[in-house]
């Protein structure tokens, strides 16, 4: 019996070898195509989700706000000058802007934190500025922090903290000190002198005159007094002053302009 022909024996091997080449591929890319479709949309829906939930849905909206911090200001004035939009919701606040807000309406306030606190919360970290001298003027106290910025005028006066005053001498030489240093680089001059007094003479001090940059003196309690100088090397200065005393326990008068010749006088 004859085999198969030449003709015959092609079909076969072209049915044994299957589908042609490009028509495998095309099977298998649609598979895949279909996954990508489904995962796009699946990633569609999750952030559609994810952006009604943060500003179309009532569960994540304001409505509370926390105040920590304050020493001389209260929660409630602190809240009412912040503005925080209760009602909104939590992710569309401005925290910078409530930050600008808060420094700018209430200058007592001299950093301040706005934090989201989720799901409903906005906290307000409050740090207060510290009076290290005071200035009188027209019966009233105006406070300067350790930087000499004038934050807030109050009508009665800290316990313990000093007073400044700012009585420009009439001499050549403070005429030309207070042409080179304006009112505001002398007041940080005698906040800089108030921040190098020893604690032990801090407690005493009673005012801090400046009459020119380099002619700053200290009022203790009982008349005695301390010419101080300029406010360079203050903890030299501070050193010299705690020997001196010491040294001299009855001395009324102290003079640390020079702190490697200090002087004494008075008993």
């Amino acid at each position: 019996m004859a085999g198969p022909t030449t003709a015959e024996r092609g079909d076969r091997q072209q049915e044994s070898s299957g589908p042609p080449p490009g028509r495998r591929l095309g099977r298998l890319r649609l598979p895949r195509l279909r996954a990508v479709v489904v995962l796009a949309a699946a990633l569609v829906l999750l952030v559609s989700g994810v952006v009604w939930l943060l500003y179309g849905s009532k569960w994540l909206r304001v409505e509370r706000v926390s105040v920590t911090g304050t020493v001389v200001l209260t929660p409630a004035q602190v809240r009412q000058a912040a503005r925080v939009p209760v009602g909104k919701p939590l992710i569309s606040i401005d925290t910078d802007d409530i930050e600008a807000r808060l420094r700018r309406k209430l200058p007592r306030i001299d950093s301040v934190q706005v934090v989201r606190s989720w799901p409903h919360g906005i906290g307000l970290k409050v740090t207060e500025r510290v009076p290290v001298l005071l200035m009188e003027k027209g019966g009233k106290f105006i406070e300067v922090d350790d930087d000499g910025v004038r934050f807030a005028t109050v009508s009665q006066a800290p316990s313990g903290i000093p007073a400044l005053e700012l009585t420009p001498s009439r001499s050549a030489s403070a005429a030309a000190s207070l042409r080179r240093f304006d009112q505001a680089r002398l007041v940080r001059a005698a906040v800089g002198v108030a921040g190098d007094i020893p604690a032990n003479v801090a407690s005493e001090t009673r005012v801090v005159k400046v009459r020119s940059y380099d002619d700053i003196s200290l009022e203790l309690g009982g008349g005695r007094t301390v010419q101080w100088g300029s406010d360079e090397n203050g903890r030299a200065k501070a050193r010299t002053l705690n020997a001196l005393m010491k040294a001299a326990p009855r001395a009324r008068h102290f003079d640390v302009s020079v702190p490697t010749a200090p002087a004494s006088s008075g008993s």
